[in-house]
């Protein structure tokens, strides 16, 4: 069987539509998930990080520009590749960082680790290590919404290998046949962990698979952090004013293995060095530069700013506490009575 892989697009080169402050946060967001995960990968080896740890690095763009283009009113669902995804939601990073180490100050009290962060108070609703486990989730969410009559979206992350899942056609059919407010987005690295788009599913062309539910879907340069906000932003906007289900399809890459015991030899060295030319840090900054809207100066304040919040994450997980052996069965057992 013959594959052939999508080539690596051109840089993106358009102008940035933001003006010189929110330009910054944009790059600041970026950055802030870059450094955090490229120190979770170094914790990782010296063993302070246990478990899977599966990392964002390249596809920093699709969190960066959709996570601003939402509500605090809105739900967010996501994978278990989320660690982005909850630091833009508003989690502080030093709860994502002590609950990587498993320490009870973590979000989720440490039970979950790198694939469950977790945060009720601001609708983010996981991290799910199951292959397209957050998109039933999704569904309940917007249809008690509809029912409670409030105005939110809710707004999914998956990966393309979830849509070879039944769950997948399973939520897309319920959330068209009731017009529910979900915006699906679906982040297309190209790889389902080790396995190419092409040799896992008859149908390659994701937005045809929404479109046969009657779902209007649309194809977006993932690593274009401006291509992103604006997809997501029109589409969000229809979502809420016309309440039925959207689908983006975000064209993206990891630049990382699928995880930390992946020995990624399912892609050449040439593919990954080639996407890298489009990472979406180094691009959004070189448009930034010649818009004249970023400094080196300014850009170095930036990075230190990120790596500081970094340094200060780990710190606050370090000083965390392991969770009393007496509660390690909270919230997994019911004590003897509790339902009398």
């Amino acid at each position: 069987m013959t594959i052939n892989y999508p080539s690596v697009p051109a840089p993106p080169n358009g102008p940035v539509p933001w003006a010189r402050e929110e330009a910054h946060a944009v790059l600041h967001d970026l950055l802030r998930i870059r450094r955090m995960e490229e120190r979770c990968a170094q914790l990782y080896g010296e063993q302070k990080i246990r478990g899977f740890l599966h990392l964002y690095i390249g596809e920093e763009a699709v969190a960066a520009g959709a996570l601003r283009a939402l509500r605090p009113e809105d739900n967010v669902v996501a994978a278990y590749r989320e660690h982005g995804h909850a630091l833009l939601r508003g989690l502080p990073m030093q709860s994502i960082m002590a609950e990587m180490y498993g320490k009870q100050e973590g979000c989720s009290r440490g039970h979950g680790g790198s694939m469950h962060l977790f945060d009720a108070a601001r609708r983010f609703y996981g991290g799910n290590a199951i292959v397209g486990g957050g998109l039933p989730l999704a569904v309940g969410l917007a249809l008690a919404d509809r029912m409670k009559k409030r105005p939110a979206i809710t707004a999914c992350f998956f990966g393309e290998g979830a849509m070879a899942e039944g769950v997948f056609h399973e939520a897309m059919n319920l959330a068209a046949l009731w017009q529910l407010p979900v915006l699906f987005l679906c982040e297309n690295n190209l790889y389902a962990m080790g396995t190419a788009l092409a040799r896992s599913e008859a149908q390659t062309d994701l937005c045809a698979k929404a479109a046969c539910y009657g779902v209007p879907a649309l194809t977006v340069d993932g690593m274009d952090v401006v291509a992103v906000h604006a997809a997501v932003q029109a589409a969000a906007d229809q979502v809420r004013q016309r309440g039925g289900p959207r689908f983006l399809e975000l064209r993206t890459y990891r630049f990382r293995a699928h995880s930390m015991f992946d020995p990624e030899l399912y892609r050449d060295k040439a593919e990954v060095e080639a996407w890298k030319t489009r990472g979406p840090i180094h691009t959004y900054t070189a448009r930034l530069k010649d818009q004249g809207l970023l400094t080196e100066a300014e850009f170095q304040a930036l990075d230190a700013r990120a790596q500081a919040e970094v340094e200060l994450a780990v710190a606050y997980a370090e000083a965390g506490h392991w969770e009393p052996v007496a509660d390690l069965l909270r919230d997994v057992t019911t004590p003897p009575g509790a339902d009398a």
